[in-house]
């Protein structure tokens, strides 16, 4: 199998194609990446000589360079987006051309070359904020900020693809991601690599809105379990059943690095600030699917690695 992975120099991408690599002895891979601020060539670099490993530089929005890149590839699996939310509030453009424009882009060139199969990886954050249960995959979309947006949008794009003309899609919809490679803007390496450097830990509003959150090579799997095993025309939900406040988050990583909540800075809370997002899994799980990592256990490995690279992260900042 030749899968075409979008955005795979990102932190989610950057995983699946080396856990992918690592299962797989017979697929290949071309990864598409635009290499913005958060995409990062250095998440790959111990694989970056495999011979089943193609990096092309590129902008999903651009017809010809897909067209290039996804020419005789089997699948399509695309993480490529805009995805920060606090930078869709104050600049939402890149997120609409990147997010929506980009998957049509994708979506029209696998139709053209008859893809076997287009899996759209999305976000919690689509369906909104839910106060009590837990999110299905049929409960209606309703994103409260220019990212989830866009995403949502995307979404209904590869929906209406799948009606049309019959392209065969699936949808994964994770809940927050945490592991290696993520870029620091975001909350868990964003706090550890400020506590490694004895920083102030800006905290949102309370800090009690809760998130569920997934080590990112459970995403993995589980995208993996849709691509093998996944209907048609379906949409999953990968969660890691990990719920945390963003406070509690927060006095983990202090206590896993031995320093004090005195860090901790409350400023004011974000716009149209979701307060819980949380999905219910028994979808995925009929297919065998189900999380091998245990919060405590990959939180801790999570911190050392940043701990252990700065060299990594020391570049980004």
């Amino acid at each position: 199998m030749k899968i075409l992975v979008t955005g795979g120099a990102g932190f989610i991408g950057s995983n699946f194609i080396r856990y992918m690599l690592n299962k797989y002895p017979d697929y290949k891979i071309v990864n598409l990446d635009k290499l913005t601020y958060a995409g990062n060539l250095d998440n790959l670099r111990d694989i970056e000589k495999d011979p089943r490993y193609n990096f092309i530089k590129g902008d999903i929005c651009d017809k010809k360079v897909v067209e290039k890149a996804m020419k005789d590839c089997d699948v399509v699996i695309n993480f490529a987006a805009e995805s920060h939310v606090d930078r869709s509030i104050t600049g939402p453009e890149p997120f609409i051309k990147t997010d929506i424009f980009g998957t049509f882009t994708l979506l029209e060139t696998a139709k053209k070359y008859n893809i076997e199969k287009y899996i759209q990886i999305s976000t919690d954050e689509v369906y909104g904020s839910i106060k009590e249960g837990s999110f299905k995959e049929t409960d209606p979309l309703k994103p409260n900020s220019p990212y989830s947006a866009s995403k949502a949008s995307a979404d209904l794009l590869v929906r209406s693809y799948y009606i049309t003309y019959n392209l065969p899609v699936l949808i994964t919809r994770s809940s927050n991601n945490y592991g290696p490679y993520q870029y620091p803007e975001k909350l868990i390496p964003l706090f550890t690599i400020n506590t490694l450097k004895n920083k102030s830990l800006p905290v949102y509003g309370t800090g009690k809105n809760v998130r569920d959150w997934i080590y990112v090579l459970d995403n993995c799997s589980g995208i993996d379990t849709v691509l093998h095993k996944g209907k048609i025309g379906e949409i999953y939900n990968i969660g890691g059943k990990t719920e945390k406040t963003n406070l509690e988050i927060t006095y983990l990583i202090l206590e896993l690095l031995d320093m004090p909540r005195s860090l901790i800075r409350y400023i004011e809370d974000r716009k149209g600030h979701d307060f819980r997002y949380s999905l219910d899994t028994k979808k995925i799980e009929k297919l065998g699917w189900k999380c091998e990592y245990k919060f405590e256990k990959a939180m801790k490995e999570t911190i050392e690695w940043y701990k252990e690279n700065e060299w990594w992260w020391k570049a980004l900042i």
